[in-house]
């Protein structure tokens, strides 16, 4: 039988890269603190002997898994993916490993991940929205696991967070719309129940109407699953009816790329007989044909800065401080004035 190889261990690496096993530590779990000429030669000693953190050991000393779990409502959809990994890079520089969970935008899911992810000692989590029911709020707090609510800011909401007011954004767009000269407005939303950022999108479009001397009740409102075919569906729904609409602003830029293919099918001149707008301003918003009319929202900087805040959660630096994330409106072609004639179609 051939002879088993040792594990090794930290003073291994100590002893090859000419460093103290502090040092090695400090390399391991904060590299920013460590000089770049030591840093390199600890992880070079670190790749040359095969040397892997003892976890559990860590764990044990520190009384933190230096776990954070995220739980967002889809994988789907590329409106998550710039927030999450700034969040994922802040985290790891200072330490800690990311979870990932999608919850399918079902309330009841997101309750069993969370209970998962408690039970398999996470540090903090970072929920999306703050829609949810306050016995799950009750559930960490007797748990003692601090929780960060992003892509949504309510100055008098229970938990803290670090997001936008998806209402004042969405009525800065469609100030921005009415500006334009429209007055027949239509929307496209994500489905609002339990989805308190589409909820509040919609609030900013009736408030907008109504300080405008619009009336909110008489926009056509499809509410529907995040999509570039529900955008289409939507669409066409709402261009059946008449009088058309002459403006379609959309809950976020899938949606409004959905409503432009389906313009384009129907024959329809974007913007010249139909304006359509979007939300988030991902990379879709750009290289859409028009380049669409839309909110920007940094999602890096509201992922880092979620990290930031989350991190000081769980080491005790902070209570949970929430910060309002500013947005603007991004002009770009789908959005002109309406028609000179803009009697429906027949």
């Amino acid at each position: 039988m051939g002879k088993t190889r040792s594990v090794p261990t930290l003073n291994d690496v100590a002893a090859m890269a000419g460093v103290s096993t502090a040092t090695v530590s400090r390399c391991l779990n904060s590299p920013d603190q460590v000089v770049e000429r030591t840093r390199i030669r600890v992880m070079a000693a670190v790749e040359s002997l095969g040397y892997t953190p003892n976890f559990a050991a860590r764990v044990m000393a520190a009384k933190r898994s230096f776990t954070i779990g995220a739980i967002i409502p889809t994988m789907d959809n590329a409106i998550f993916a710039r927030g999450l990994q700034a969040f994922q890079d802040e985290l790891r520089q200072n330490g800690y490993t990311l979870l990932v969970s999608s919850s399918a935008y079902k309330p009841e899911i997101e309750k069993e991940q969370i209970r998962a992810l408690v039970a398999r000692g996470a540090d903090g989590l970072l929920l999306i929205g703050h829609e949810r029911e306050d016995q799950i709020y009750e559930y960490l707090e007797r748990h003692q696991v601090p929780a960060l609510v992003a892509w949504s800011y309510l100055s008098d909401a229970r938990q803290p967070s670090v997001g936008f007011s998806n209402r004042n954004a969405m009525f800065d767009l469609t100030q921005n719309v009415i500006d334009a000269g429209h007055k027949r407005i239509a929307m496209i939303s994500g489905m609002t129940v339990g989805n308190d950022r589409a909820q509040r999108r919609v609030k900013g479009v009736r408030d907008a109407l109504l300080a405008n001397g619009i009336e909110p009740d008489g926009m056509r409102l499809i509410e529907t699953n995040y999509g570039i075919d529900s955008g289409a569906y939507a669409f066409r729904e709402l261009m059946s009816h008449t009088p058309r609409p002459t403006a379609v602003l959309c809950g976020n830029d899938v949606l409004a790329v959905g409503a432009l293919r389906e313009a384009r099918l129907m024959g329809l001149s974007v913007p010249d007989q139909i304006s359509i707008t979007g939300f988030d301003d991902i990379e879709l918003a750009e290289i859409a044909s028009p380049g669409l009319t839309t909110v920007h929202v940094p999602h890096r900087e509201m992922g880092r800065r979620a990290a930031q805040e989350l991190i000081a959660m769980v080491e005790g630096r902070s209570k949970g401080a929430s910060t309002c994330i500013n947005t603007h409106v991004v002009s770009r072609q789908s959005l002109a004035k309406p028609p000179k004639d803009d009697s429906p179609e027949t």
